[in-house]
């Protein structure tokens, strides 16, 4: 099927009028506007324990019933050529390419150390390079990176594996893209925020248009699988006709993803944000105004709403995921791949195995010592318990594929799930009230209007928020 000639999303996914006006009520954006998870985990990070046992991530990288299933491996790339004062990413701000080079000295050897504890006859379908800008890397650093990766793990054919990369327009010629795609990676994520020059004098980010548009094209030619773009609402100086603007432009180029994004303004824990002048952040008002012009623009250019703040085509594998419930959330957000072991690598990465999560060293020194003497950098994590695995599961149901089969619980766990989500789901009863879900005998689903609040409906089954303080969460709307 030609790119931009896809047929319209299936009818489940649409937003019509009365959807939108139903989400924008303003009584219940007053109600619903919290501060909430993004649950690319459950328990959330917040649970990890500094005290945690590395020997229940090493027990469970050993099991021999993990050998069922496929491998993810994420590589954070923390360096950044400059700032934008947006990032509240773990991140190293430099323009000494130099700095590269031990710490990519550092990776070969943790790739060593993690891949002596798994059995690397399993497949690996899934890799992902975030950061930072990952592109900060030479594209020597970047071959030589990869090679050591497949050295140590077997990587799936291009056919079935998805192997993606953060790349930052600005950092990134045709020919890398070229050299990219001969690497093995076949899925690019782009960052671009916005398009409006004033908006990108703010925060800091300078990015022409015909950069972006260089890299998609670049793209396509050398045969990336899909190509998803990253833009960010709530930025300053920016109002519904300015984003408007922005939307056109993209919806030109195309993407097959789009996560648009709601800016989390915390300068306490985040001090490069307080270079930009918070006056000239756009309302509360203006800011769901742009909310409801991405949502109702973006689907009525036949973009699948996936739910909370992604799009794809309805030909994109995120979509086909979706409607075959198979779609997953993970550290970088949705995913195409349920039932993968991800390990991490790198300052700050987290990775999950069988039913532990692991995360290592933020600090980069501290990482750096670790791996320097032969051992991993795991330091903080969780194993999780028997609720924590049944709740993670309705939450990934929720937040996937918008929906809850309760006999599937029943058979799965041995429960009855109506009994034991009885206080659930009769909280759950004033967002059905409200047009947000709908609650039968056998099954909860989430109804179009509600799939930007699905955070607020999977937080009903977060039995740890009681224990924490939600300001350490961005605002779900």
């Amino acid at each position: 099927m030609a790119r931009g000639s896809f047929s319209a999303a299936p009818a489940h996914n649409a937003m019509n009028t009365t959807d939108t006006d139903t989400l924008f009520r303003p009584d219940l954006l007053a109600k619903y506007n919290a501060n909430g998870p993004r649950y690319t985990s459950y328990p959330t990070a917040l649970q990890f324990r500094d005290d945690f046992d590395l020997a229940d991530y090493t027990r469970a990288a050993a099991d021999p019933r993990a050998a069922r299933t496929d491998l993810s491996l994420y590589f954070h790339i923390p360096f950044c050529d400059t700032v934008c004062f947006y990032c509240g990413c773990n991140k190293v701000v430099t323009k000494n390419r130099a700095h590269a080079r031990p710490y990519l000295d550092r990776l070969k050897g943790e790739i060593a150390l993690q891949a002596a504890l798994f059995d690397t006859t399993r497949v690996v379908s899934q890799l992902h390079w975030g950061g930072g800008t990952p592109t900060f890397l030479s594209h020597d650093e970047i071959g030589e990176l990869m090679a050591a990766t497949r050295e140590h793990f077997r990587l799936a054919p291009d056919s079935y594996g998805e192997y993606s990369i953060e790349v930052d327009p600005r950092e990134a010629s045709p020919e890398t893209i070229a050299h990219l795609r001969a690497l093995g990676f076949n899925r690019l994520s782009l960052g671009v925020q916005d398009f409006d020059p004033r908006v990108q004098q703010a925060i800091n980010r300078i990015q022409p248009l015909e950069m972006t548009r260089s890299v998609m094209r670049a793209a396509r030619a050398h045969g990336f699988h899909s190509i998803g773009v990253d833009l960010i609402y709530g930025l300053p100086h920016q109002t519904v006709e300015s984003f408007s603007r922005t939307l056109d432009t993209m919806l030109a180029l195309a993407p097959d993803r789009l996560s648009v994004f709601g800016y989390a303004h915390m300068p306490r824990l985040f001090k490069m944000q307080r270079q930009m002048d918070p006056a000239t952040l756009p309302s509360p008002e203006v800011r769901l105004a742009i909310l409801r012009r991405v949502i109702e623009r973006l689907t009525d250019a036949g973009y699948v709403y996936i739910g909370m703040d992604h799009f794809a085509l309805p030909t994109d594998e995120l979509a086909r995921a979706q409607a075959q419930r198979t779609l997953h959330r993970n550290f970088q957000g949705y995913s195409t791949r349920a039932e993968c072991d991800l390990i991490g690598f790198g300052a700050s990465s987290i990775g999950k195995v069988g039913d532990v999560y692991a995360q290592n060293e933020k600090d980069l020194p501290a990482w750096s010592d670790a791996i320097d003497a032969g051992r991993l950098a795991i330091t903080r994590g969780v194993r999780l318990t028997h609720d924590d695995r049944l709740r993670r599961d309705v939450i990934t149901q929720l937040m996937c594929n918008l929906e809850l089969r309760f006999d599937e619980f029943d058979a799965t766990y041995g429960i009855a799930f109506t009994e034991v989500f009885a206080p659930e789901l009769a909280r759950l009863q004033s967002f059905a009230d409200d047009g947000l879900v709908s609650i039968g005998a056998r099954r909860l689903g989430v109804l179009a209007a509600g799939r930007m609040l699905v955070r607020n409906i999977a937080m009903v089954f977060d039995r740890y928020l009681g224990q924490q303080t939600l300001e350490r969460f961005s605002r779900t709307l």
